[in-house]
């Protein structure tokens, strides 16, 4: 079989991502990755539009994109939008404008779509058994919620209360106040329904991170141990639970120059992750599980891997 050379972005409502991978005989190689925080939620996640200084963040950075992709001889390529894009009344004219500037046609993506890539990603890694997960992507614009194990998907769904959101709504004030957290517990106490409802059908005995803010738990919690930790050779992460119970109520109690400061936390996440740890210790209260890893694949490996498959 002759290999294939794919480019995958996934332009999320913080970053924007792009892999150049290798169609191999055990999956795919990855030739490049580049990471960009173009924060396109910004001062517009909750009001439906794209800010005019991120839109330009959006478009230079598909730009770049654009000159990885032909100097790696990409012959397939593959842009997906997700929450922001789609939630947002200018979207179609970013999509529009990316195809004009980079050259690069942007296909929007609903949430249900969004959930499969990310199966497919968790999939891949590696991170998925015989019995029921529930793997948790956290975004900017939306969160999904899955339900599977390393055989099908049995539930899944896309709710609009990614980070970025939450923080918009909860985290005015630094540290987020008690009553802030209230209010937080409250609101997704009423939007999780139908997730609730489908974990006592599937009943899921982990919970499975993708990437994320789970990545930056992760390598908190090794820096801390005096560890090195490459996040680019970890497909799959366990994650000790005192530990990461303890660096989530260490999160939720500060301020942002502590968490600044804080090694294996990447900028454009400095402030998203208090909402980011509220969300996760909620899902484990909520569901009585403490067993929780993390896989580093998401949506663009979901995407690679049905595009090689």
């Amino acid at each position: 079989m002759d290999s294939k050379r794919i480019a995958v972005m996934d332009l999320g409502t913080n970053t924007f991502h792009l892999v150049i991978a290798e169609g191999a005989t055990d999956g795919f190689k990855e030739l490049f990755r580049q990471t960009e925080p173009v924060k396109l939620g910004e001062g517009g996640i909750n009001k439906g539009i794209i800010q005019p200084a991120p839109f330009e963040r959006g478009i230079t950075t598909m730009q770049a994109f654009k000159k990885q992709i032909d100097e790696y001889g990409a012959t397939e390529v593959k842009a997906i939008a997700t929450s922001a894009i789609r939630s947002a009344s200018n979207g179609q004219e970013f999509i529009k404008q990316v195809k004009e500037k980079a050259g690069i046609h942007i296909e929007l993506i609903n949430g249900e779509q969004e959930a499969a890539y990310i199966y497919s990603g968790i999939k891949a890694s590696g991170a998925l058994g015989n019995q029921n997960s529930l793997v948790i992507d956290i975004g900017g614009g939306s969160v999904e919620f899955i339900i599977g194990n390393n055989k099908k998907v049995l539930w899944k769904q896309s709710f609009e209360i990614g980070a970025a959101r939450l923080m918009d709504k909860f985290h005015q004030t630094d540290p987020i106040p008690v009553t802030a957290i209230k209010e937080l517990t409250r609101y997704l106490n009423g939007q999780l329904i139908d997730l609730f409802a489908a974990a006592i059908q599937y009943k899921p005995v982990n919970i499975i991170g993708s990437s994320g803010a789970f990545e930056s738990f992760a390598e908190v919690i090794e820096i801390k141990k005096g560890k090195t930790f490459d996040i680019k050779q970890t497909k799959v992460y366990e994650f000790d639970t005192d530990d990461l119970l303890d660096l989530i109520e260490l999160l939720i109690k500060s301020s942002h120059s502590p968490r600044a400061s804080m090694k294996g936390i990447i900028p454009v996440r400095v402030d998203m992750i208090v909402v980011a740890s509220l969300l996760t210790i909620y899902m484990m209260q909520k569901m009585g599980i403490s067993d929780v890893s993390m896989a580093t694949y998401s949506l663009k490996e979901g995407v690679l891997a049905d595009m090689l498959g």
